[in-house]
């Protein structure tokens, strides 16, 4: 994982979001390059504003560009991280040109990374906001780090990956391959009653392992947990300092309108989620 973007915004946990882009690159000595982010802007605004929509003159965007650029580079600067790396494994940082990124565009550009660094979705419209995640999660075809307002101290040591046999979650495990091949505990969790058709998660534990990971199988009750609540429950007991899970396994108005695990664990994660779609 060389190269690593990380969109960045002005709200109360962004700090966590590039210490957790830094943590990676030091183990991957990757470069990362920052972009500042903000809502998207329609091409035709009628007399009649919608609720949520933000409108910014040409100098507010580039008054937010400026503040995103500064504090990326004094975030940077102050972690000693140079524009260039001093050797093939060690980090390096970078600024996306004087642009402001609306959040449908995270995803597109985000195709040529490795791994897009975002901040976990608030419950309103202010930042870190749900339709920047769910565009790097659509439209990217990478995996997404999604943080938490806390981090903990590693990333990446002990990882969970929340099995239930989908397209998504096998998409989600060989997108992080790197990150589990490093890893000195990974637990394949898999939940009575949540699998699809498809391999059980003692399989991928044992294809797992004959790849040099050191991976294990683990099976829980649901009980009265949904299974989000469960997963995250879990994760916890293990003391993990990852979960890895596919990206809306049912469809996203079907989690819209009944729940699911992805819209629960998006709400409560208090740990570092990998998710692809």
């Amino acid at each position: 994982m060389k190269a690593i973007l990380v969109p960045v915004e002005q709200y109360g946990f962004m700090r966590s979001v590039l210490d957790a882009a830094l943590l990676m690159a030091g183990r991957f000595g990757s470069h990362i390059e920052g972009l500042a982010l903000g809502p998207d802007i329609p091409d035709i605004v009628a007399f009649d504003v919608p609720v949520g929509w933000t409108l910014l003159s040409e100098k507010e965007q580039r008054e937010l560009i400026e503040r995103s650029r500064q504090l990326f580079e004094e975030f940077m600067a102050s972690c000693a991280v140079p524009r260039e790396g001093k050797g093939p494994n060690d980090p390096s940082c970078s600024w996306v040109g004087p642009r402001l990124f609306g959040d449908s565009s995270i995803g597109s550009f985000g195709r040529v990374f490795d791994l897009i660094v975002l901040g976990r979705p608030g419950s309103q419209d202010e930042p870190p906001r749900q339709s920047a995640l769910e565009a790097a999660l659509f439209e990217g075809g990478r995996p997404v780090l999604i943080v938490p307002p806390r981090l903990p101290a590693t990333i990446g040591e002990t990882v969970v990956i929340a099995w239930n046999a989908s397209t998504e979650t096998a998409r989600s495990v060989a997108l992080g391959m790197p990150i589990l091949e490093r890893a000195e505990r990974v637990i394949v969790l898999t939940l009575d009653g949540w699998n699809m058709d498809g391999p059980s998660g003692a399989e991928l534990a044992l294809r797992l392992s004959r790849g040099g990971v050191r991976a294990e199988a683990v099976t829980r009750r649901l009980n009265t947990r949904n299974p989000g609540e469960a997963i995250l429950e879990e994760a916890a007991g293990f003391r993990a300092d990852l979960l890895v899970k596919g990206a809306y396994t049912q469809s996203r108005l079907r989690q819209m309108i009944f729940g699911g695990a992805t819209s629960y664990i998006l709400a409560h994660a208090e740990l570092p989620v990998l998710m692809a779609h």
